[in-house]
């Protein structure tokens, strides 16, 4: 089996890699910009032969999965994550092993990542065709419906294909991962959009129409001059709740440890070594964010296959649960979706009831993301090369070594392990606690989304910032070369 996975892996097409070691700061910026546009431009391109009367059933995921539902991008990142979260379940489980600690190991887990990727390419356009979320119009003939159906596959298919491939490129050619770079910029379009857009939610111009307008900003001005109080101070909680998440998520994000090396062939010259306080970053969240997703998408497949009675109906109702139009209102649907805890309890407070079930459903979503979080943190780290083990041979592969201690990877591993492991719970636990806080005080865009949108940007920013410090001191650049 493992050898027919090769195969199969060295016969699909791969971007090659840059042949000199480090890229320029403008060769990365250009292909990141390149791809950047190209992403843009998919997403406005919309399905050929799709129903006018689509309506965009999951809109609350398209955010976190850099999609954009009716267009050729309707998948978006969400085959790459849901590929990762199975790979990672199974190593983790003991499933499936791989090894991770070599190259080689890295590389074939790579592959069959991409191969599972494919496949969910094609499992997900043909689920979102033929539940009717992405339906050709009802009034064509049975025949022809049938193949605009196939066509409206093909189409979403070569838009998943598309984005697996970009993702590539990014990761070899830009800034950072595709990935993250997709959801940032869906998530910073978006925010622009709910803070200053001053069309309705029709698509018309709402100022002095007497309609709400979109953008948050606008809503707050309009409702300070009409003194309308509930509208006004809505609208100021949302854009408060987002700026107290930007403000926590890049405080979060500076913390860190420092581990003191030294150049072993140099003396009196060192650097720090630093282990991020959240150290897997943004990965653990997007993968239970988009594990979710998929539950989701689960959930209302059931429904609209099960029928009033029977076994099946009786799993969807009872246990998955159901929704009204895009909103769960019963079983686990219902607890894996965030509700907008601030509206509620000023809707409550207001009406003389205080919302206890739209609580308990904040509760039980946040131990979720929490959970989920921390576990896919534990997982990514034994697979990505971010254990003790790997960043120690790392350490030795660049000449440092601790200060004080003999130069052996084992006495660096046993250093690094007091402090990778601690961080990689307290870290998963707190980005899936900053997480689930941001997605139940009604932000500008989905909470997850703009916890992800600032942990990548930063990130992206301490990168460049590197980057663009190298370019302009070879001389630094020479020493660290001159100890590997």
């Amino acid at each position: 089996m493992k050898e027919l996975l090769k195969k199969i892996i060295t016969s699909l097409p791969e971007v090659k890699g840059p042949e000199q070691k480090r890229l320029s700061f403008k060769e990365k910026l250009k292909w990141t910009l390149i791809i950047l546009t190209g992403f843009f431009i998919l997403s406005n391109i919309s399905l050929f032969g799709l129903s006018s009367a689509f309506e965009n059933q999951f809109a609350q995921f398209q955010i976190i999965l850099a999609a954009s539902f009716g267009t050729i991008l309707s998948l978006g990142i969400g085959p790459i994550v849901t590929a990762s979260i199975v790979l990672q379940l199974l190593n983790g489980s003991g499933i499936v092993k791989f090894d991770t600690k070599t190259p080689e190991g890295r590389a074939f887990f790579q592959g069959v990542q991409k191969i599972l990727a494919i496949f969910f390419i094609i499992f997900e356009a043909v689920v979102f065709v033929f539940i009717g979320s992405l339906a050709p119009s009802a009034a064509l003939p049975p025949s022809q419906f049938v193949l605009m159906q196939w066509f409206i596959v093909f189409q979403l298919f070569l838009g998943g294909i598309i984005v697996l491939y970009m993702d590539e490129v990014i990761n070899k050619w830009g800034f950072g991962s595709g990935i993250s770079l997709f959801i940032a910029a869906q998530v910073s379009t978006e925010i622009f959009v709910r803070a200053f857009s001053p069309l309705s939610s029709t698509g018309t111009i709402a100022l002095g129409a007497g309609a709400d307008p979109v953008g948050r900003v606008w809503a707050l001005i309009g409702a300070i001059f009409s003194r309308q109080l509930d509208t006004g101070f809505l609208a100021l909680a949302a854009i408060l709740a987002t700026i107290l998440v930007f403000v926590i998520a890049v405080y979060a994000q500076a913390m860190k440890v420092e581990i003191p090396l030294s150049f072993g062939r140099i003396r009196g010259h060192g650097i720090r070594w630093p282990l991020n306080f959240m150290y897997t970053s943004n990965i653990p969240v997007i993968l239970i964010a988009a594990l979710l997703a998929n539950f989701q998408l689960l959930a209302q497949l059931v429904q609209n296959r099960a029928g009033e009675a029977g076994l099946l109906a009786f799993f969807s109702q009872k246990i998955l649960g159901q929704f009204v139009g895009q909103v769960p209102v019963s079983g686990l649907a219902f607890y894996l979706n965030p509700p907008n805890l601030i509206q509620e309890i000023f809707i409550g407070i207001r009406s003389g009831l205080f919302p206890f079930g739209a609580v308990g459903q904040a509760a039980v979503y946040t131990f979720i993301l929490i959970i989920g979080s921390t576990i896919f943190s534990i997982f990514w780290v034994q697979t990505s090369g971010m254990d003790a083990r790997s960043q120690a041979e790392q350490i030795m592969a660049s000449g440092l070594q601790v200060p004080g201690f003999r130069r052996d990877p084992r006495v660096i591993e046993q250093i690094l392990s007091r402090y990778i492991f601690p961080l990689t719970i307290m870290g998963g636990a707190t980005v899936g606690l900053l997480a689930a806080t941001a997605d139940v005080l009604g932000a500008l865009s989905r909470g997850t989304g703009i916890l992800l949108a600032v942990m990548i940007i930063y990130k992206l920013y301490e990168e460049i910032a590197k980057d663009h410090m190298m370019d302009m001191h070879p001389s630094l650049r020479k020493v660290i070369a001159g100890g590997k």
